[in-house]
């Protein structure tokens, strides 16, 4: 957005599409200006407009080289499609101002010299779609659209003018705007695929959904699944199971051990020494 007259407006990198209509509205809303033109450029991206080539006359005003623009804004990434029907219904009710629609591709137009604020529709037609961003005849067709813009306001019967450029990118165009595009050809595998796996995958897939919009009823209830055991009760696999079934006749036995040792009672006296008689005798033999 550009305009003659002083904006307080910023230029931020990322904003939402409402945010920036909100803070667009608010000086507009003051009537800084005769006329306001609201462009609309479909089917561009970033890459046509880094070099300058493709809007010399657009990137001028934007960037303050044209000493008649006193105030500029630009934002690099909208998120959202700005509604522009609402600051046209604002410039009517507030400013008083006429609606007039102008389409770029028939190539005129027609501004009565009276001195009545006026709001211009301007709606540029998208440039061919090309893998290239910087194609010759796509190029070309963004420099009419520039040319085109720079001579409605020329002739524009006051130089208070403000211009709101929006783009829009070529995935998001309207279905009249994008049917000369070329559709992608459905693949198909060499190999057959066995029908049986597509059912176990559908099967698969059904299951999971159904466990999905079972969880999220409401009220916070949960709808267990009928099935096995191992289906409805997911930490509890056949691997833990079977490991479980091995581990107890294991402790079993462990604890049969360790109770066994235990249990077994020696004397002290059986570990002393003899001292008696009878020990004697035995060492005289």
């Amino acid at each position: 957005m550009f305009s003659t007259s002083e904006l307080l407006t910023s230029s931020p990198q990322i904003i939402s599409a409402d945010s920036l209509s909100r803070s667009i509205i608010p000086p507009l809303s003051t009537c800084p200006s005769d006329t306001y033109v609201i462009a609309t450029q479909p089917g561009v991206h970033a890459e046509d407009f880094s070099d300058g080539f493709a809007m010399p006359h657009l990137r001028r005003k934007l960037q303050g080289k044209d000493d008649r623009i006193r105030s500029s804004m630009s934002a690099t990434d909208v998120l959202g499609t700005m509604d522009t029907d609402k600051i046209v219904e604002i410039l009517e009710s507030k400013c008083g101002a006429a609606l007039l629609k102008v389409d770029a591709s028939t190539g005129s137009f027609h501004i009565a010299d009276d001195p009545n604020p006026r709001v211009i529709r301007l709606d540029f037609p998208a440039p061919p779609a090309d893998s290239k961003a910087m194609d010759s005849h796509r190029l070309s067709k963004l420099q009419d659209n520039d040319i085109f813009l720079q001579s409605l306001l020329d002739l524009l019967p006051s130089s208070k003018y403000t211009v709101i450029y929006t783009t829009t990118p070529f995935s998001i165009l309207p279905a009249s705007s994008s049917a000369s595009s070329v559709e992608p050809e459905a693949y198909e595998m060499d190999t057959s695929f066995s029908s049986q796996t597509h059912m176990e995958l559908k099967r698969d897939m059904l299951a999971h959904t159904e466990r999905e919009n079972g969880s999220s009823a409401a009220g916070g209830n949960v709808t267990l699944v009928d099935g096995p055991l191992f289906e409805r009760y997911a930490f509890l696999s056949p691997g833990i199971f079977m490991g479980l079934l091995i581990a107890l006749p294991l402790f079993l036995i462990l604890y049969v051990g360790v109770s066994g040792v235990a249990s077994l009672q020696v004397s002290y006296a059986a570990f002393d020494r003899e001292m008696g008689p009878a020990a004697q005798k035995k060492g005289q033999q």
